[in-house]
């Protein structure tokens, strides 16, 4: 367990906070490309702070302070022109870099515009999000994580605003064996209750419930790598002990099933609030050609007393835990691990940080930040994709899109399957 003391130096993320000083040193997403499609403005909670995202009429992006510096009303209602972000209220104009460039109730010779500034951050689009950097300069490059720029892929993006501390949520990623019990028997106690009798649903929960006989967690040059071997399988051809998935550290952890994987991010929006998004990512093969992603679509993931999809189960589970987790107060088993690995990758980053260093998976190379490679276990030829089975994935049929893409991973599935033959 921790101390009550490590476990604030670990939860509270606001500016001068240790974990809040770690955070920033990398890119965090703060909305979808849709989303800003759908309104050009957003109000922005991430690390304690309250911000602005916007798009002006020119395509171009910025991140500024929540509020007009005039009388202090909420950007968030401003109207978005050619070059920046006008207030409703008297018409003052912020551009991008959070400078007042406009204000047309006052005599353009007193230059008093040039006096007022909002905070700004620099944003980049990629993958269909929108990121921001909110440390020091020189900020590092945008990392190219292999799920963002795969080629020929078909993405979708489940988001939830999660009223826990981001760590719940992120822990989870090395409690290898929560998934017997938080999927595997919550999920058949889900369905019994609801009476859903679907033998692929069955079928999947009782696969996942199987009993771990080994679990293993080795520390690698992005995270941690989680190994598990289950009851029936063989260790010297099982996938899940020979390689595993990641933990990207700090707040991914990247998981996958046949044809598809996904990245889960877990952005601490404040103290009690995570912002959490299953990024997933599926590969229909070269015989299919996906269509054009322009933006990639999202839905929200909502928050259940039952569920029966394996990501709800996780939420019901972290917000279970309260606001923030007092882990002063736990008891930890020899199953428990790799959060002790975990917690102790996470404070010796903040030291590095506190004595003026670039912390794990900060790149400033641009040839090692073309394409970043993660190792993930083989789940299994795409020819063993079955009809429908972007139905029974883990946020079950919450996606507005599964019909689509039921047809491309189909049709990928029949191509790989005849060039066996």
């Amino acid at each position: 367990m921790l101390s009550a003391e490590q476990n604030e130096m670990l939860t509270r993320v606001g500016p001068g906070t240790p974990m809040g000083e770690l955070m920033r040193r990398y890119w965090h997403p703060v909305a979808t490309c849709q989303e800003i499609n759908e309104n050009p403005v957003k109000a922005v909670r991430i690390l304690g702070e309250s911000l602005t995202l916007y798009r002006d009429r020119q395509g171009r992006l910025g991140l500024i302070g929540e509020r007009c510096l005039h009388r202090g009303v909420n950007l968030c209602r401003g109207i978005p022109e050619n070059e920046g972000l006008r207030c409703p209220y008297h018409g003052w104009m912020y551009d991008a870099t959070g400078q007042c460039i406009d204000q047309p109730c006052e005599d353009p010779d007193a230059r008093f515009k040039d006096k007022i500034k909002l905070p700004s951050y620099p944003v980049e689009e990629l993958g269909g999000l929108i990121w921001t950097y909110m440390g020091p300069e020189p900020a590092p490059l945008l990392p190219r994580w292999d799920l963002f720029v795969v080629d020929n892929a078909f993405r979708q993006i489940g988001t939830t605003v999660v009223p826990c501390n981001w760590l719940q949520c992120q822990e989870n990623s090395v409690d290898t064996v929560h998934v017997e019990w938080c999927h595997g028997r919550v999920g058949l106690y889900a369905l019994e209750r609801k009476g859903i009798t679907d033998p692929r649903q069955l079928a999947r929960f009782e696969r996942i419930g199987r009993k771990h006989t080994k679990i293993d967690f080795k520390v690698t040059q992005y995270g941690i790598q989680k190994l598990r071997l289950r009851e029936g399988e063989d260790e010297a051809t099982a996938e899940g002990w020979i390689t595993g998935h990641p933990l990207v550290f700090p707040n991914y952890v990247r998981i996958g099933q046949v044809g598809y994987s996904e990245f889960q991010i877990r952005v601490p929006m404040d103290d009690t609030h995570t912002w959490h998004l299953g990024y997933q990512v599926y590969l229909p093969g070269s015989a299919v050609e996906v269509p054009r992603q322009d933006p990639v679509p999202t839905y929200d993931v909502p928050i259940l007393d039952l569920p029966d999809f394996v990501l709800g189960q996780d939420l019901m589970c972290w917000t279970a835990q309260g606001p923030v987790f007092d882990r002063s107060k736990e008891n930890l088993g020899r199953s428990d691990r790799g959060l002790v690995l975990f917690r102790k990758m996470l404070m010796d980053q903040i030291k590095i940080v506190q004595d003026g260093g670039d912390p794990m998976n900060t790149f400033r190379d641009p040839e090692k930040n073309k394409y970043i490679d993660l190792a993930l276990e083989n789940y299994g030829d795409l020819s063993d994709y079955r009809k429908g089975s972007v139905y029974y994935m883990n946020v079950g049929n919450l996606s507005p899109v599964l019909e689509e893409l039921d047809a491309l991973m189909t049709k990928g599935a029949e191509a790989a399957r005849a060039k066996q033959q």
